[in-house]
């Protein structure tokens, strides 16, 4: 297994960290301590304390009352994230981030985190080929990668002893470490026995911090992809659905064709045919009173078009995603799925985006394209919702005041610590543009910028991967031009040899020439050739 800490310079150049569990805190120490402050190997203090990176602190969490949706207190370990399994963690300063203040926060880069730098997230199908297959590669490289620095829970914090004795977690690889967080912080609820859950619960969908959350999820997964790679320049592509007639993206050469033995299958010529799928069994989780522990479920299904026309009767289109931008508020009403004329709810597909109102039973917007977290569609899917959310919040220009302080669903209130990210973020602090947080998307820059990114850089990095087959045709292609100057050369030499001989055996006779003397004949044929 890979060490557990990247190198300082590494981390100096890469954003920060996430959460599930940092491998130095998922131990019986750091249970029984309840302490996660592991140590930056820059200057071997805990939270990089000795270089003014951070510190280690009691955690913060929100005391404002959340909405009444989910009314049981003490049972979750969601519950005033992340109390149940630590309070106290690194706060880092300044510019600083990660789970142990080694790492920059979103946006800026170099050793003492004062660069900033603006990423560019690109439409996938303006990709060069070899762009888009090295994204694919990259997918795929991850898939295949036990993360280095996190492992995920495979048991509640009771079930691991009141002082830590029993830790029960697992290793996973990076892909479906993000899988598996989409899955924890979306699941039910642990009432107690068998299939006694509570449902109404969800600490990232359907309510407020559903565009927050997802936004720190994506750039998050940037990150890890950055790491694993050395690719520092790699930004997850995004698939502008609007009016799109069918799957664009569902080819061979991009996220997988259908199947022509089955339909609900990947086709074979893609690498996304041999992934298995990971926690897409809840009832079963469910029912046994156990979470997902990562094991391999079976082959990704998909199948584009065969959908509930009841419940999703068309795919969004241009208009809709005009109307759902111009809508004034955020959050409205109870803030959850029933809301009406919120730009969230209606984004998310709870609601009507020609009416503003909520539609029970059917999905809309996010909803209506929305797959599994298994399925790589989906981080194509969730960048151009927050290409949405980044349009609304430029129209608008809302103060952090527009986001809900306190009665929204539990884990959605401004102050609340997003589950299950370590270090901590507050959904509030990501109800900003994206400017903030160093990346852009292509087709919200200005006309000049978006031809440089779509359509001349594309051609600048083809031209950069063969620029030494260029040069190395160029030097042949000069060897070759120079032997032939120097075999037209020697004929010509040889030519005027054989002419004076000519002109010297026959007495005078004069030859019939093209021109009034053989030099004018040589010049007039040297000019033409």
């Amino acid at each position: 297994m890979r060490s557990m800490c990247v190198s300082a310079l590494l981390l100096q150049l890469l954003g920060t960290s996430l959460c599930q569990f940092p491998r130095p805190c998922a131990n019986s120490e750091g249970l029984r301590t309840k302490e996660c402050c592991p140590v930056w190997e820059g200057d071997g203090s805990a939270c990089g304390a000795m270089s003014g990176r951070g510190f280690c602190t009691e955690v913060m969490v929100s005391d404002e009352p959340h909405g009444p949706q989910y009314p049981h207190s003490g049972i979750d370990d969601r519950e005033r994230w992340p109390l149940a399994f630590f309070n106290r963690t690194c706060r880092c300063a300044g510019n600083y981030g990660g789970f142990n203040c080694g790492e920059c926060r979103f946006g800026y880069w170099g050793a003492n985190c004062a660069e900033y730098r603006e990423s560019v997230r690109r439409n996938i199908l303006t990709l060069s080929a070899a762009e888009q297959q090295k994204f694919i590669s990259y997918l795929n490289l991850a898939k295949n990668t036990i993360s280095r620095d996190y492992v995920i829970s495979t048991g509640t914090r009771a079930e691991m002893g009141e002082n830590g004795e029993n830790p029960m977690f697992s290793d996973i690889n990076t892909y479906d470490l993000f899988v598996w967080m989409h899955y924890y912080v979306s699941r039910d609820a642990f009432l107690g026995g068998p299939g006694n859950v509570w449902r109404d619960i969800d600490f990232a969908h359907e309510s407020a911090a559903f565009l927050p959350w997802h936004r720190v999820y994506l750039l998050h997964w940037e990150n890890e992809i950055r790491k694993l790679t050395g690719d520092f320049n790699f930004t997850i592509p995004y698939w502008d659905w609007r009016d799109a007639q069918s799957c664009e993206v569902c080819t061979d050469a991009l996220m997988g064709g259908r199947s022509s033995f089955n339909p609900n299958l990947i086709s074979p010529a893609s690498v996304f045919s041999s992934w298995k799928v990971i926690c897409t069994q809840p009832e079963e989780y469910n029912n046994r009173e156990v979470l997902c522990n990562a094991t391999g479920e079976g082959p990704l299904l998909r199948n584009p078009g065969n959908h509930d026309q009841n419940r999703v009767p068309r795919l969004p289109t241009t208009a809709d995603v005009d109307f759902t931008v111009n809508l004034p508020e955020y959050e409205t009403g109870p803030m959850d799925r029933f809301t009406n004329m919120s730009f969230r709810n209606v984004l998310e597909g709870f609601a009507s985006p020609e009416t503003g109102m909520a539609v029970p039973g059917q999905s809309t917007m996010h909803n209506a394209l929305h797959g599994s977290a298994n399925d790589p569609i989906f981080l194509l899917h969730h960048a151009f919702i927050d290409s949405i959310f980044e349009r609304w919040l430029r129209t608008h220009q809302p103060l952090r005041t527009h986001y809900p302080l306190a009665n929204a669903p539990i884990g959605h209130n401004d102050g609340y610590n997003m589950v299950p990210f370590l270090p901590l973020y507050r959904n509030g602090d990501y109800f900003l543009s994206n400017k903030a947080l160093g990346y852009e998307y292509a087709y919200l820059l200005d006309p000049g910028q978006r031809f440089v990114q779509e359509f001349l850089t594309p051609y600048l990095q083809q031209a950069q991967e063969i620029w030494q087959w260029l040069l190395g045709a160029g030097i042949l292609g000069a060897l070759i031009a120079a032997v032939i100057a120097a075999v037209i050369v020697v004929a010509r030499r040889k030519w005027k040899r054989n002419q004076r001989r000519k002109r010297a055996s026959s007495y005078g006779e004069r030859q019939p020439l093209l021109h009034s003397s053989s030099e004018e004949g040589s010049a007039s044929y040297q000019t033409t050739l």
